[in-house]
């Protein structure tokens, strides 16, 4: 369980940083204190699913959105090898296969 907290402090930091708020502002949005914010972020506070509803809505974010990513899945074998297939492409590349799957997975769907 201290694991969980640490990684989703970790992720509220994260989060948080990416939208370039302070510490005090998310505080102010979710009305929490700021140092109750620094605290959950550092993973010194087993925290409430209430205060999290709040933290997310400080941040602009649903729940799903907060936990998303926080323990990630393996990739699978197949996974892997379309990573592995685009990982040294350049962005124009990536983008034009993401483009032909949607259209195959679009045209398969509509076959159906």
């Amino acid at each position: 369980m201290e694991n969980l907290v640490i990684k989703l402090g970790d992720r509220i930091r994260n989060i948080r940083k990416q939208q370039g708020m302070s510490q005090e502002l998310l505080g102010e949005r979710s009305g929490l204190h700021t140092n109750y914010i620094g605290q959950v972020e550092r993973g010194e506070k087993n925290v409430t699913v209430e205060s999290l509803e709040r933290i997310a809505n400080g941040l602009n974010i649903t729940l799903e959105q907060l936990f998303r990513h926080l323990d990630p899945v393996p990739p699978t074998d197949d996974l892997q090898r379309l990573l592995l297939l685009l990982e040294d492409r350049p962005p124009q590349d990536k983008q034009l296969a993401l483009q032909l799957l949607q259209s195959v997975f679009r045209w398969g769907d509509q076959k159906f």
